[in-house]
């Protein structure tokens, strides 16, 4: 049977201000309202907000809950004060990734998991296949809540002035809960922003003032040229049952000093051996586009793919994300690129292509 597509809970909002409407994860999402030069460059100058509610959300808790997220999650929870959020994947014992994800620290024995619209169900499973010997309770709570991210430089004074949050004190990856509202400063754009988890109603509320203060919405289309820019990961792209946090250049987010993990041996071996393949960033001199899925070449030779690429709108360049194989991954390698029927030069570069300006 076919599956239809969930509407979120601003589905009818974004319709009455005329958004480009397209399937995504499993959900109809905007995708642009004016267009996504205009909307990535008002969350670089100003604010911008857009409805994040496809994403999921899962509540960990019980005796047993740090114990057993810990067992799931790549990164270390057992230091973790109350109030902080960490970010990691869930991995298979190969060490491929079943997705990526924010852990909220709600309480002692209570943990908020953030997971992507796209994996939602195959995440529930896994989650709740892998609690086996564990004594907690699992609850799905993604149909509860609504999810809007507030981002760029004036996302605080909107968060205060337009919406009444007060968030001040709030620093990079830290969140608060406000009655039923989580509002936490995070954010998938390289800008300072926050995003807050609350009813449909609540949402939609949020979303009334907004728009009636002149807040820019934004689509799906313009998330993904921002957090490309500045190297963020997207799941299907960057990161993949085939592709590794250690081939991804994501290490950083996996503790191999933690007792165990699911994936913990194969990422350690990885880690230790040097994956076979890395993921790099790739410069073209041309205005050529590579995108997902082209072929890397090396004198003629396939040596990789592209997994995410534009012309970046805040550098003006023709850039892509890449995984191609680790003899060719260093800094400044020359490389081409197969774009239809012509091959256009590249140098391998940072995965940034633009810096990130959080508040620390």
């Amino acid at each position: 049977m076919e599956q239809t597509n969930k509407k979120t809970c601003l589905y009818d909002k974004h319709v009455a201000l005329g958004a480009l409407m397209s399937p995504f994860g499993g959900f109809v999402m905007p995708i642009q309202y004016s267009n996504i030069v205009d909307e990535h460059q008002a969350v670089r100058q100003q604010c911008g907000v857009f409805d994040v509610s496809h994403m999921g959300e899962v509540l960990i808790s019980g005796p047993d809950a740090e114990r057993y997220v810990n067992h799931l999650f790549t990164n270390d929870v057992r230091q973790m004060p109350v109030g902080k959020i960490l970010y990691g994947m869930m991995c298979y014992e190969h060490g491929g990734v079943v997705d990526d994800l924010l852990v909220y620290k709600l309480a002692d024995h209570r943990f908020f998991l953030v997971i992507n619209a796209a994996n939602i169900d195959k995440d529930w499973d896994w989650i709740q296949q892998q609690a086996v010997g564990y004594e907690v309770t699992l609850e799905h709570q993604s149909d509860r809540y609504g999810e809007l991210a507030i981002q760029g430089p004036k996302a605080e004074e909107v968060m205060e002035n337009v919406l009444g949050i007060p968030c001040q004190e709030l620093s990079f990856y830290t969140f608060k809960l406000l009655d039923e509202v989580l509002v936490s400063r995070t954010g998938y754009t390289g800008e300072d922003g926050f995003e807050v988890y609350a009813s449909p109603q609540y949402i939609n509320d949020c979303w009334d003032k907004l728009m009636a203060a002149g807040v820019k919405p934004c689509g799906l289309g313009c998330r993904d040229t921002l957090r490309f820019e500045v190297g963020l990961p997207l799941y299907g792209d960057e990161l993949s049952a085939d592709i590794t946090p250690v081939m991804a250049g994501l290490g950083i987010f996996v503790k191999l000093d933690k007792p165990e993990f699911i994936g913990r041996e194969a990422l350690a071996r990885q880690k230790s051996e040097g994956p076979q393949k890395k993921l790099v960033g790739i410069e073209l001199q041309d205005k050529a586009i590579p995108r997902h899925g082209y072929t890397v070449l090396k004198d003629g030779t396939p040596i990789g793919e592209v997994t995410t690429g534009y012309h970046t709108i805040s550098t003006d360049k023709s850039v892509c994300m890449a995984l191609v194989d680790a003899a060719y991954a260093a800094l400044g390698t020359e490389v081409e690129i197969q774009i239809r029927k012509k091959t256009f030069p590249g140098v391998v570069c940072k995965k940034r292509f633009y810096d990130k300006h959080y508040k620390k």
